[in-house]
């Protein structure tokens, strides 16, 4: 890709946008925030699809209505249809704005992102939603080169997730943004660290956090495991079975399985067709009620925020499963942890959560983890782009609201503080 800052547009319209003159009767632009969420309560989205592709063939250049379909049909679940409709919209048009939301002091972010399903980007469209944020969305990457006109900011956000299709880019941008005229946040040259190995090897010895060795493996060493030519202790250097096993490049736990011995990984294998995995060994860290307990907790600027957290009976905890909108009880533990999250939870883990901070040094930084039962901060993942929202209905978790709209408080106060005077 060619990141040369003179390259010029390639697109009248990108062109038009760029230079800050709106194209004439522009189609209003949803984006991924508005769009999920009204997935997210159930709404259905086909009667919006339809609008949208009527929208695309009564203009062809309607990058913004090709956009947002192509979200739609990835939360509808039709992923290779929406990356198709996406990669259409970007050889139209490669920056998509969202004004604030509320009037005020405003910051202007600049967001670096890449084509790709829904996990390619942190998602800050749902951090600046209900703010005096204005957020500028570039999409660059090997087809995508980095425009000769850019919009004023203040700030630049590089909001590339980190995967194995993105590490060139990574690369390639940590360059580009060393002289980058205004402040950066989420260095990409630190993104790169965030694959699972990666991260476990920087936070191995990381005082306060129990993080298991996390070995990158070819299918074929996980054959030779399955015929007995090579004891799973060769491959992980802290135990053997149980482990867990994932494919590389999964998120979400798709894909995830326990595996118990030898056998199992022979049945996993003849389910999932990938060429290498993740392997770590399996933690119990079920509490004293046989419950298992997971946090996703954001670091901004360093400073820990609880998102959720999730109390389910089976090991692989995700929020959406695990009962929590059906049991009033997990409900109340739940807003029980949020109200005492800053003078119980956080300062007990003060030592490993500031650890993570200095070695991974990302301005914003998602943690998915729970205590272990030697009580230190059992580290599953660690990423720059997990979706933090506050799409939960108010009716059934009213405690969520405060705590979300401190934690995007925390957010702008970051940005705001990172602007020279």
């Amino acid at each position: 890709m060619n990141l040369n800052l003179a390259v010029e547009p390639r697109q009248n319209t990108l062109n038009a946008t760029l230079s800050g003159m709106a194209p004439s009767q522009p189609a209003p632009y949803l984006g991924l925030a508005v769009l999920m969420s009204r997935a997210y309560a159930g709404v259905d989205l086909a009667p919006l699809g339809a609008e949208l592709l009527a929208r695309a063939a009564a203009d062809p250049d309607d990058a913004q209505a090709l956009m947002d379909m192509a979200t739609v049909l990835q939360l509808r679940g039709h992923r290779e249809l929406g990356l198709a409709t996406q990669a259409q919209a970007l050889q139209m048009q490669q920056l998509y704005h969202l004004p604030a939301g509320r009037a005020g002091s405003g910051i202007r972010v600049l967001a670096l992102m890449t084509a790709g399903d829904l996990a390619a980007n942190t998602p800050l469209e749902f951090l600046v939603g209900d703010s005096d944020i204005t957020l500028d969305m570039l999409y660059v990457g090997a087809d995508l080169p980095v425009p000769t006109a850019l919009p004023d900011h203040d700030l630049l956000f590089v909001a590339v997730s980190e995967s194995d299709e993105t590490q060139p880019l990574l690369g390639e941008l940590a360059d580009m943004v060393r002289t980058w005229p205004r402040p950066v946040l989420n260095d990409p040259a630190r993104i790169m660290a965030l694959a699972r190995d990666t991260a476990q090897a920087r936070l191995a010895d990381a005082p306060g956090v129990a993080m298991p060795v996390t070995a990158r493996v070819a299918r074929s060493t996980l054959e030779r495991i399955v015929h007995g030519e090579l004891a799973m202790t060769a491959v992980l250097a802290d135990g053997d079975f149980p482990v867990v096993v994932r494919p590389v490049g999964s998120h979400a736990g798709r894909g995830l399985e326990k595996c118990d011995d030898a056998s199992a990984v022979a049945r996993y294998l003849q389910t999932m067709p990938e060429r290498e995995f993740y392997v770590a060994r399996w933690v119990d860290y079920r509490s004293a009620d046989g419950l298992f307990r997971k946090y996703r907790i954001v670091l901004i600027d360093g400073q820990p925020h609880l998102c959720h957290m999730g109390i389910s009976q089976h090991w692989m905890v995700h929020y959406l499963n695990a009962g929590m909108e059906e049991s009033a009880e997990k409900r109340a533990e739940e807003a029980h942890v949020m109200a005492r999250f800053d003078n119980d939870f956080a300062p007990r883990h003060a030592l490993a959560l500031r650890a993570i901070h200095e070695r991974m040094g990302l301005d914003y930084l998602g943690l998915d983890c729970a205590e272990s039962t030697e009580g230190k901060l059992l580290i599953f993942e660690v990423e720059s782009g997990p979706i933090v929202h506050a799409m939960d209905p108010v009716d059934v978790f009213p405690y969520k609201q405060p705590q979300m709209h401190k934690l995007f408080s925390a957010f702008r106060d970051m940005l705001a503080h990172r602007i020279p005077d």
